[in-house]
């Protein structure tokens, strides 16, 4: 009987030293996040349709709450499905998903189809976020994934100013009627191309493979990797340091996060994401919106959003250099007090100079917030046997704040103001920090394989 040799890819993984073959992941799941951007966009097109008629506070509500509703039910069937499929036909079947809902969108002729087509894209949108940001952990080494999974926040990011950049340029050049149809056929033009490089050159994750019990598929991807970084750098690879059984063929079924160790991760991972998707959509769907109700007119508002989110690149930026520096727990407390505390701030600004400013500076902190949150916190929690699922169901949940603030922003807007809704974020904010520093694991500098540890362990 032929002996079954299991590959280690963890191990050989995490003694892989930087090469083009993790810049290339890097690139192609960078590029992914950079373009699909039909969520960026909702607060320029609710703007654009207000004026054109088709929405007010309510129906924004409506159009916002949904994308968050489709975002849900992605982040939760599209984890399911990622694990049982694997990244890579995961990645290529919410892509399709996401660029098929956009097209649909920019021909919609009503605000009711059009609000339609913004679930679907929400659901390709929520599958595609779990499966990009989580299943890049599984590549990357454990010294330094989180740096690499802020690189690709960082260009991911860049998604918000670069659409409101083009929603400026085109302005002057369109109606307001093709403006924001156009706005949606970018992003699915250039989702496209992403598509179409990930069917050429995403490898399935070996260690996704392992879980699986596909030994020989595993070691071939291993083998290729360890082979290109030997002739690349002219070295001879040092056998992996294997310290733990790690990836063994041992399948955790999804009642598993319910209860035990996972189930403490859920809730943890959960309440992370309450406070990004409470914080991060409130302002990418409603500042436009603010803007217009401290009488700013639309096209200064536009402006204004397209400065304020230049700080999105530079705080993820600024967490790309730190990230890997800082405790994980320390680092998540101290970002949500510095937002609770600069949210307040802005509330009560009323020039636009200062608007400008601290709307710049408390979206460096937001968005370093992110970064931490969705690309390197939350997705590498978990065993690799359950990291879709987990990650999805901890997106899933975090989701459903953003179904219901959308409803409590406009209604404190009309009630309470701008300072209302601030007072809100704020208090969200601190919350969620209490959570991090009390029930928060320290994940910087440990294997994914340590993480995870047996799955024994976390249903204990």
């Amino acid at each position: 009987m032929t002996e079954i040799i299991k590959p280690n890819c963890g191990a050989r993984l995490d003694r892989l030293p930087d090469s083009k073959w993790h810049w290339s992941m890097f690139g192609m799941v960078a590029f992914g996040l950079l373009v699909c951007w039909s969520n960026a966009i909702g607060g320029l097109v609710l703007a654009q349709l207000k004026e054109l008629g088709w929405t007010d506070n309510s129906i924004s509500a409506t159009f916002v709450s949904l994308t968050t509703a489709g975002m849900f039910l992605g982040a939760l069937l599209g984890g399911i499905i990622g694990d049982k499929i694997g990244r890579r036909n995961s990645f290529l079947l919410y892509e399709t998903i996401h660029i098929i809902a956009m097209v649909a969108g920019a021909f919609a002729p009503n605000m009711t189809f059009l609000i339609v087509c913004r679930f679907f894209m929400g659901f390709g949108l929520g599958a595609l976020l779990v499966t990009l940001f989580a299943g890049f952990t599984e590549y990357m080494p454990a010294h330094n994934r989180g740096t690499w999974s802020s690189r690709v926040s960082f260009i991911g990011n860049w998604s918000y100013p670069l659409c409101s950049l083009i929603a400026m340029g085109i302005t002057a050049l369109v109606s307001t009627e093709l403006n924001w149809r156009i706005q949606f056929i970018i992003p699915s033009l250039l989702s496209a191309v992403a598509a179409l490089i990930a069917y050429q050159k995403f490898p399935e994750s070996p260690r996704w493979l392992e879980t699986k019990g596909r030994y020989e598929e595993a070691e071939k991807i291993m083998s290729a990797i360890e082979t290109n970084i030997e002739r690349e750098n002219n070295i001879k690879l040092a056998p992996p340091d294997i310290v733990n059984e790690g990836n063994k063929e041992t399948p955790i079924p999804y009642a598993a996060l319910f209860h035990g160790e996972l189930a403490r991760r859920v809730v943890l991972g959960s309440m992370v994401l309450i406070a990004m998707n409470v914080v991060q959509y409130t302002l990418i769907n409603w500042l436009p919106t603010i803007f217009m109700t401290q009488g700013i007119n639309l096209k200064d508002s536009i402006v204004l959003n397209t400065m304020s989110m230049f700080g999105a690149p530079t705080g993820i930026f600024i967490a790309m250099l730190i990230m890997d520096r800082i405790p994980r727990k320390v680092m998540g407390v101290g970002l949500l007090l510095v937002i609770a505390v600069l949210g307040y701030i802005y509330s009560l600004q009323t020039s636009m100079t200062m608007i400008s400013i601290m709307g710049f500076f408390l979206i460096i902190f937001v968005y370093m917030f992110v970064c931490y949150a969705s690309a390197v916190y939350v997705p590498e929690i978990w065993p690799t046997a359950a990291k879709l699922r987990g990650s999805g169901l901890a997106n899933a949940v975090g989701r459903v704040s953003g179904i219901i603030a959308p409803y409590a922003v406009a209604s404190l807007l009309g009630s309470a103001g701008v300072t209302g809704v601030f007072m809100l974020l704020s208090g969200v904010s601190v919350i969620v920090a209490i959570s991090i520093a009390t029930i928060g694991i320290e994940t910087r500098g440990a294997s994914v394989e340590q993480i995870g540890g047996s799955s024994n362990a976390l249903e204990k």
